[in-house]
């Protein structure tokens, strides 16, 4: 969704990721379902409300102008967390008024998968996600039927609801539910095969890929896994593969993040140093 967004909306919506990232780290997981129901709330809201979309996305509005309509507009209806996520998205630069809601459901989204991320369940979640858009793709008139507008939300809703009954997690069910009652001009099973891969990416945040020319033994895997949660401020997981290319030293990426510390990358570097 971010790679169709101006640069200014994709910087803003950047900024926001990372402190929601910051965010979910530290969070339990009440306080993650709260806000991630609380965002797709307000993304309702202004989904319907066209000219306050366009008060709080003007960029060329004071930011505390903005900040302070959000404070009048949801003081003691959402929770401070909540309250202070919308301030910062209200404060942000966007190109265009619309961006505001992209990045609320990019935040939504994110905060209520940071439930699953809490109890270990983001693999569930992502392969119930991606089977539920294989049964949306397959079945085309059920897929029209939940996206209907003509129908009342909280119909669609209960159809899906009864679809997904004792079948899907939480997680899931609260996602695909904010799909229904707001396709947003993509067809279910697109939506919720989006939905899986933001799952997987999600999940990719808590595993270290490491590339290492000899096998670790027990003890230094434990000692690299601390040093990276420690690092990152979060458990982690190792994936260890072995690459003999490496000569020495490790190669670690944690979801788009690579720490280099090979003997061929600095021979490499070396290299490059020396005078043609």
């Amino acid at each position: 969704m971010a790679a169709y967004l101006q640069p200014a909306s994709r910087d803003s919506l950047g900024e926001a990721t990372d402190r929601l990232d910051n965010l979910i780290d530290t969070s339990s997981a009440a306080d993650l379902e709260r806000l991630g129901a609380e965002l797709f709330s307000v993304l309702r809201l202004l989904d319907r409300q066209p000219r306050l979309r366009r008060h709080l996305g003007d960029a060329s509005a004071p930011a505390a102008a903005r900040t302070s309509l959000v404070d009048r507009l949801l003081m003691d209806k959402v929770g401070r967390l909540t309250l202070d996520v919308v301030s910062d998205l209200a404060a942000a630069r966007w190109s265009q008024p619309g961006d505001l809601l992209e990045a609320l459901e990019a935040l939504a989204r994110r905060a209520t998968l940071g439930v699953a991320e809490k109890n270990s369940s983001l693999e569930e979640v992502e392969d119930q996600l991606f089977r539920i858009g294989r049964i949306l793709n397959r079945e085309p008139e059920l897929s029209r039927l939940l996206s209907d507008r003509s129908t009342p939300d909280e119909r669609r809703v209960e159809l899906l609801r009864s679809l997904l009954e004792d079948k899907a997690s939480p997680v899931t069910t609260a996602l695909m539910k904010e799909c229904v009652r707001a396709p947003r001009g993509l067809g279910l099973d697109v939506r919720a095969e989006e939905l899986s891969e933001l799952a997987a990416a999600r999940r990719d945040r808590y595993v270290a890929h490491v590339r290492t020319p000899i096998r670790l033994t027990a003890e230094q895997e434990w000692r690299l896994t601390e040093s990276l949660s420690r690092l990152y401020g979060r458990p982690i997981s190792l994936q260890a593969e072995l690459d003999e290319q490496l000569l020495g030293g490790l190669v670690v990426r944690v979801g788009g993040e690579v720490i280099d510390g090979s003997v061929a990358s600095r021979l490499d570097a070396a290299r490059r140093g020396l005078p043609s």
